[in-house]
């Protein structure tokens, strides 16, 4: 081989590496999802400090995901005319501003507030490391860049839950928030100096008008139908492991970190997605949850068997999620920023609905009968994604 063909290999391989900024991407996806999966382990300690209950602590969380559904949908289309690199340093800013004043709250409705504002800054943040990814992908190998950014939620589950709990039994709950904000910023610092090339700022795009791009109904049909399956699930397993199996709470642990692992573990396969199509293959991923889901059913009596099954879980919805961000992002690139914007917004509004809808199933039967909706659900995303054109562009 001569050396200008080496010199062509090896620019070639250059092109096709996955840029260092993924992983400044992944760390931000992390610092998001530890602040929303924190205060669940941490919230009787948080009830004893500020003279309340369990429950009404829980509204911090609730005030949370509406402010990211609400922030995404009506703020996210900002991304599109201001740039996705500046719009998600801007929110990290935000957001740790939000979690220091969380870590302060002498009393609850400060917290909620704190919260609220947490919220409102990922919302934003969301869309923007969705849309960032999807830009700087090298052509060929989108979905392995997406499913990598898209580790750092198994990074929260894995790590940041119980690195959160352990921060609280030893330094306290407040330090946790405090511990999570220097992440925050140090993300922030990372992003505004990297050198991006994010392409030319366009136009806000209206929710609407985002909304009304060929394609996006019926994958946010979709969308909402996933995340409602999962959140509708995965918020009862725990008791149920609890009150039906006679197991320790610390058994719910186990099961994150198995599903953290098959959801982190998928990255590996991901470069498969590219191979064969996101298109074709968004159906038949959805089926495959479905048949993880009827399998869960079964498996609920079993301890052992629902780890086994929850990997499953987590590898199934890392396709999932992964081939959804994709077919959503190419739709139209001049409003990727509205289009995740309004994902955002379906999937925070999906893990109110799932809860309180699975919530009432569960009270009435038994946790089986919940995978068994579940699987419903995605037998309709699969149905809605099918109805998606395979070609992509604005109408």
């Amino acid at each position: 081989m001569t050396n200008i063909d080496q010199s062509i290999s090896t620019l070639s391989a250059e092109r096709a590496r996955i840029p260092p900024f993924a992983f400044v991407l992944t760390v931000c996806i992390g610092v998001i999802g530890s602040n929303s999966l924190a205060l669940g382990p941490i919230a009787p300690e948080v009830a004893r400090s500020l003279g309340a209950d369990v429950p009404a602590v829980m509204t911090a969380s609730a005030a949370f995901g509406l402010g990211t559904a609400a922030s995404a949908v009506f703020l996210g289309r900002l991304i599109d005319r201001h740039g996705p690199r500046r719009m998600l340093a801007a929110a990290l800013l935000l957001l740790a501003a939000g979690l220091a004043g969380s870590a302060f709250a002498p009393a609850l409705p400060l917290l909620v507030a704190a919260q609220l504002v947490v919220g409102i800054a990922a919302g934003i943040a969301l869309p923007a490391i969705y849309t960032l990814a999807s830009v700087i992908a090298p052509a060929g190998r989108e979905s392995e860049t997406i499913g990598l950014v898209l580790t750092g939620w198994t990074l929260s589950m894995v790590a940041g839950v119980p690195l959160s709990a352990a921060i609280a039994d030893f330094a306290g709950w407040r330090t946790v928030y405090l511990v999570v904000a220097a992440a925050t910023l140090v993300a922030c610092t990372a992003v505004r100096l990297a050198a991006v090339r994010e392409g030319s700022a366009g136009q806000a795009t209206s929710p609407l008008a985002a909304l009304g791009v060929r394609g996006v109904a019926p994958l946010l049909v979709a969308c909402a139908a996933f995340m409602a399956a999962f959140y509708g699930v995965y918020g009862y397993i725990g008791d149920h492991l609890h009150a039906a199996l006679g197991l320790p709470v610390s058994a719910n642990g186990l099961v994150a970190i198995s599903y953290g692992l098959g959801f982190g573990g998928a990255a590996f396969l991901d470069r498969l997605i590219d191979r064969f199509g996101a298109a074709r293959l968004l159906p038949l991923i959805f089926l495959a949850v479905a048949g993880v889901y009827i399998a869960m059913s079964a498996a609920s009596g079993f301890y052992p068997a629902m780890l086994a099954v929850v990997f499953l879980w987590g590898l199934a919805n890392h396709f999932g999620l992964n081939v959804l961000i994709m077919r959503l992002t190419a739709l139209d690139p001049a409003r990727r920023g509205a289009i995740m914007g309004l994902n955002s917004g379906v999937t925070y509004l999906a893990l109110f609905a799932g809860t309180i809808g699975f919530g009432a199933v569960y009270a009435g039967t038994a946790f089986y009968s919940l995978p068994l909706a579940a699987a419903g659900l995605m037998l309709a995303a699969a149905a809605s994604a099918a109805l998606a054109p395979l070609q992509t562009g604005a109408p």
